[in-house]
């Protein structure tokens, strides 16, 4: 692809981006994981008339209810980003997330109307889900496709660091409501936090409004019109017909970076506060502040990646989890705040970012800009449902299995993940350096590079 004649204003554009991709996903992540803090304080006692315990695994099945609808999301969302544009897309997605997050905090309790309280709230899961699916790629290439080469894992980071600044988001609007007496909070408290979504769905809404079309979607329209006439194929079934292995290599690849996220935020909060004594608002409190370093960590991870190469680090980030993991269980039951800090921040800043901070670019990489959209999505989605959608309730239910207490077969549960993405990762070939195509015109493709594809107009720098 060549450069814009103004480079000015692509610069301009491009730092545009970056940031509406950033804010944009922070908003969309900020309704995803308040859900997902929601499930392990709330839901269990407002929408499951059941057993303590067996009410929060219920409360964890409708969090995975919401990474089932991903991969739906991902097809349909992918399909249409690759044929009218990645910005068309974020903007639907945005408002999906936006009025169905709004939505939960006006559904009423199980004590009000019954079983079809948890079921409105697993069709708002579904729909969320739904949004998410699309969301990730799209935000993801609308920042990394008006970056360069040299700095695509930095630029497609961004949207990795609005996940955690969603989170923080969650968490201070939670926690002063989490202080509340209990039946207050139980009653309405939980709700404003939801509510209060519409407000900064309407400040993303305009910041995306400002950006344009990405680069190599232009360019790759262009170099169809080039082309002799032709049926378009589906993106999904390119895809699937010329990048089994890229599809299959990213999804296992990203199972390990994709469990400890949502382990971290609900399953080890959940820990922390019934097998390790911390109040609820300690708990919050800190995850909030690891929340507000990975921030920070995801980005400085992929700008190693731009310069060693994607392969190293996630590596590293994994046989990082192998290690640690048994520490951080231990720190969190340790009765220590100092404890607890660490035990998290050994979970997101350094294990997750060091898997999370290059997966992007690595994931993007691996297709061309015609099938990207769709590519990255589905590969991204079903990854997340398998790993994160399933972990925290795997998770609990090994934690039960074990007494209630034991956290050995959780840790071994994720040690297995981080072996299967090392071994995933160690096949698929370095592509931080690597050329991307703007159309797919022959078999293969992706991380095979056929001689067809080669000679495309590319996102050089």
């Amino acid at each position: 692809m060549t450069q814009p004649a103004n480079l000015p204003q692509a610069s301009v554009m491009r730092r545009r981006a970056m940031w509406s991709s950033y804010l944009g996903s922070a908003v969309e992540y900020y309704d995803f994981l308040l859900y997902g803090i929601a499930a392990t304080l709330v839901f269990p006692k407002v929408f499951f008339a059941l057993d303590p315990k067996v009410a929060t695994l219920a409360s964890f099945a409708t969090l995975a209810v919401g990474y089932v609808a991903r991969p739906l999301g991902a097809i349909f969302f992918g399909h249409y980003g690759d044929r009218v544009g990645r910005k068309k897309m974020l903007m639907i997605t945005l408002y999906m997330m936006g009025v169905s997050s709004f939505l939960m905090g006006l559904l009423p309790s199980y004590a009000m109307i019954g079983v079809a309280a948890p079921l409105a709230l697993i069709a708002l899961r579904l729909v969320q889900g739904f949004a998410v699916g699309g969301e990730w790629a799209g935000a993801t290439l609308l920042s990394m496709e008006h970056a360069g080469k040299k700095s695509r894992g930095f630029a497609a980071s961004i949207v990795g660091s609005g996940a955690p600044s969603g989170a923080v988001m969650a968490t201070l609007a939670l926690m002063p409501f989490a202080a509340m007496e209990e039946s207050q909070f139980l009653s309405w408290g939980w709700r404003i936090p939801f509510l209060l979504s519409a407000v900064l769905v309407a400040l993303a809404a305009y910041l995306r409004h400002s950006v344009a079309e990405t680069p190599d979607f232009l360019a790759m329209q262009e170099a169809q019109k080039a082309q002799p006439p032709q049926k378009r194929e589906i993106p999904l079934l390119v895809v699937l017909r010329c990048y089994p292995w890229p599809l299959l290599n990213g999804v296992l690849g990203s199972l390990a970076c994709l469990a400890m996220t949502t382990l971290t935020a609900t399953f080890m909060i959940n820990f922390a506060i019934i097998v390790g004594g911390h109040a609820q608002s300690k708990a919050l409190a800190m995850l909030t502040i690891v929340n507000v370093i990975h921030i920070f960590a995801i980005p400085a991870f992929a700008i190693l990646s731009d310069r060693i190469g994607r392969k190293p680090v996630m590596i590293a980030g994994a046989l990082a989890g192998m290690t640690l993991i048994f520490p951080i269980f231990h720190l969190i039951t340790s009765g220590s705040t100092w404890g607890l800090l660490l035990g998290l921040m050994l979970a997101n800043p350094v294990i997750h970012a060091m898997m999370g901070g290059p997966i992007s670019a690595w994931l993007g990489e691996k297709f061309a800009a015609d099938i990207r959209y769709s590519g990255m999505a589905v590969t991204f989605q079903v990854g997340s449902t398998i790993s994160a959608g399933f972990a925290p309730l795997v998770a609990t239910w090994l934690l039960m299995r074990s007494g209630g207490t034991d956290p050995t077969y959780v840790g071994v549960f994720f040690v297995t993940l981080c072996v299967i993405s090392i071994m995933a990762i160690l096949f698929a070939p370095e592509s931080f350096r690597k050329t991307l195509d703007v159309t797919t015109n022959a078999p293969g493709g992706g991380d095979n590079e056929p001689a067809g594809q080669q000679n495309q107009a590319s996102t050089a720098t």
